[in-house]
This record gives structure tokens, sequence and C-alpha cells, in this order.
């Protein structure tokens, strides 16, 4: 903020998280999609430790770093329960994610997850019309997902990193069976083209009533 105002002092201050947007007071910014100068963390560190500008803490929510750095999730193994119900025995469940971020756009393409890894690449709406989703794709499978129609961004320039840079062992697309997911399994193909990856591959299309159609 300078006198008053949001003004951009350097293209290669912004993370490109959006850590900007529910801090304006007057919801004034907005994200613009272009080229520019490439994000340099040390810069920034040393632009405030030279200003004394201390990091922004409140109106952060969501937007929040924390949210988006890479990380690996430890899992407990199912624990078995009594129903006081029926005094039967009950297996509670968990959830199979095993890393976060998960979005396309927001995960790092040289996340330590991603070594050797077999990836799961889901189409958003998928999760909700599979109900067997974590146990038949998530486990045991780092997961990406996205929407090419909602993101409007091709992902085959993103994946291709993902392939190149990492040992990735296999790669599962589960899509919807819509044509907007076409989009999905394109920029996989092309991805895989651009990276020069070999790996066993294989698509599994979802049916807006949750079907299983073709694998």
């Amino acid at each position: 903020m300078i006198d008053g105002k949001a003004r951009l002092v350097s293209e290669s201050y912004c993370d490109g998280l959006g850590d900007c947007l529910p801090a304006c007071p007057t919801d004034a910014i907005q994200i613009e999609e272009r080229e520019s100068a490439a994000y340099d963390e040390v810069a920034v560190k040393a632009h405030l430790t030279a200003n004394k500008i201390a990091p922004a803490t409140t109106k952060k929510a969501s937007w929040d770093n924390t949210g988006t750095l890479a990380r690996t999730i430890e899992r407990p193994a199912y624990s078995v329960q009594q129903n006081l119900a029926s005094l039967q025995p009950v297996i509670e469940k968990h959830s199979e994610l095993r890393q976060w971020p998960v979005q396309i756009k927001l995960v790092p393409v040289n996340a330590p997850f991603f070594h050797n890894a077999d990836l799961l690449i889901a189409a958003t709406c998928s999760a909700f019309s599979y109900a067997r989703m974590h146990e038949g794709f998530i486990k045991k499978r780092i997961v990406i997902i996205g929407c090419t129609k909602l993101d409007e961004v091709d992902y085959a320039e993103k994946l291709a990193s993902i392939f190149t840079n990492n040992e990735i062992r296999s790669v599962t697309v589960v899509r919807m069976d819509i044509p907007c997911c076409g989009g999905l399994t394109d920029a996989v193909k092309r991805a895989f083209f651009t990276s020069g990856t070999i790996v066993p591959w294989q698509v599994v299309t979802i049916s807006s009533d949750g079907k299983i159609l073709e694998e």
C-alpha cells in the first residue's frame, strides 16, 4: 500500500498465490494472467528486510501460504470400533489422500512426493460422483485434480514439467463422461509427447450418476 493505494512494486515479488486479494480493503485487486517476471523469493525477503515490512497477518484465511506448501500426509491404519447401537464391530474409514496441495495449478512440479509415484490425475467432479474414489483410486497414489473448463487453462505444459522433473511410475486419469473432460485426457497425452515420458497409463471414465463406464 503506497499513499493509500495498492501499487505494483515489482512483478518478481508476486508468487501468484493471491494473498493480496483478501488483504485489499476495497476488493480492488484482481488476478491478471500474462507473461511476467518469475517469482524471486530471495528478492522478496531482501525487500521486506530493507524496508522493515512485516508479512501480512490479517485477512489471510484460506489464502495463507501454508495452505499451498508441498507436504506429505501420514495416515494411520484403519481402526475397528464397536457400534454402540448394534454391538457390532465397525471399521472407521479415513481419507487416503497422501499429500498436499492437490490442485494442478498449485502443486509444485518438483514436490518430493512426485518421486517414484503412481500418479492419479482426476477431474474435479469425479470424487463427488464416484463413491469409492478413495479406496478405488486415491489409495497408494499421489493425486492432482483439475477442471479444464473452470480453470480455462491448458494443463499440458505443467504436466509435462511434472513428468520431466520426476520419476513417475504410472499415470491414471479419472475423467467424467462429459465433453469438456476430454481436455484433461488430451493434456495428459500432449504432456507425454512433450516430455518424452513413457510409462503405463490408463483412462477411467465416470458417469454423472457415479458408475465406471470405461477402463
